[in-house]
């Protein structure tokens, strides 16, 4: 189970990294542009896309990379991440396979059979 959240962590970090890419630069476009946010559409909360753009890749990836050794650790940022996806963009074609990667390895990684080895954090 740990194996397989990786995979989808992981996944759905890359597949997130794809709408990050995109959506900062049009958010970037519209604000220096005024006929693109004219013709296309400005966005509410540029900030609020900005920062998912960054932040929900980097959480999906990082849970990914830790569901193997920290199960419970990478399980939240994982479930963080799909909220973050959903939160900041919504439900459609681009963002339902990042959200339900996202969701599904967290809640792999949180089911995880074996707890975690107690060690020290430092």
């Amino acid at each position: 189970m740990r194996t397989a959240a990786m995979l989808l962590g992981v996944i759905g970090g890359l597949f997130a990294m794809m709408i990050g890419f995109f959506s900062y630069g049009y958010t970037e476009l519209a604000s220096s542009h005024a006929a693109f946010a004219d013709t296309f559409g400005a966005v509410d909360n540029a900030q609020l896309i900005r920062t998912a753009s960054f932040l929900a890749p980097l959480l999906a990836i990082a849970g990914g990379a830790m569901a193997i050794s920290r199960a419970l650790w990478g399980g939240v940022l994982l479930l963080i991440a799909a909220g973050l996806i959903y939160y900041a963009f919504g439900f459609g074609v681009f963002t339902m396979f990042p959200i339900g990667f996202c969701a599904t390895a967290g809640g792999l990684a949180i089911a995880a059979g074996k707890p975690d080895e107690p060690r020290a954090h430092f």
